[in-house]
């Protein structure tokens, strides 16, 4: 796994082959922040940043890379949080990450206790509430006013009839709905 631009860019990281998650790959991932600069200007506004199903922690270092003020992982497994940790320990930034071990589910039903500019969703393909999560995720109160949601999803479910999405791309088998929250 490495970090594709940035500040970190070129940083390989090992991730064990026993490991259950999948990174999103470098192509999809280069391709996909090639979308975002339209939408969010991440040297610029350095947004707190919220990385759901967070796994091998891919998307977490890639948005410390790229100058988020600070990165929130939610990981359930202790392994992958670890594995996460020690990614960022390895770059120095453990003061600007928060590796929190939990169950999405469950961090989305409590009441957000901050929000965030962005935040990005990589689920299990197979999570049985998938359809659900853009209403979870928008509904729990996380993704700060005018701020932009990402979900990474396989091919089997679609959302752009959802009213608050923006943009949709697919590359490969690997899709992503962009969803932006009102101003208030």
């Amino acid at each position: 796994m490495r970090i594709v631009a940035g500040t970190y860019r070129g940083r390989h990281f090992d991730v064990p082959r026993t490991f259950k998650a999948r990174p999103t790959t470098d192509f999809a991932k280069e391709n996909l922040f090639n979308v975002l600069r339209a939408y969010v200007d991440f040297d610029a506004e350095a947004p707190a940043a919220l990385d759901l199903f967070a796994g091998t922690g891919s998307i977490t270092l890639e948005l410390l890379s790229r100058g988020c003020a600070e990165v929130t992982a939610v990981e359930l497994d202790a392994l992958h949080a670890r594995l996460i940790r020690s990614f960022v320990a390895e770059l120095g930034e453990s003061r600007r990450v928060a590796v929190v071990k939990a169950d999405v589910l469950r961090f989305l039903a409590r009441p957000a206790a901050r929000t965030y500019g962005f935040v990005f969703a990589d689920p299990p393909y197979a999570l049985p509430q998938l359809a659900e999560l853009p209403r979870l995720v928008l509904a729990s109160g996380v993704v700060a006013p005018g701020g932009l949601f990402v979900l990474e999803h396989g091919s089997g479910h679609t959302f752009t009839d959802h009213p608050l999405c923006i943009d949709h791309r697919s590359w490969g088998s690997v899709n992503f709905t962009l969803f932006r929250v009102p101003e208030e």
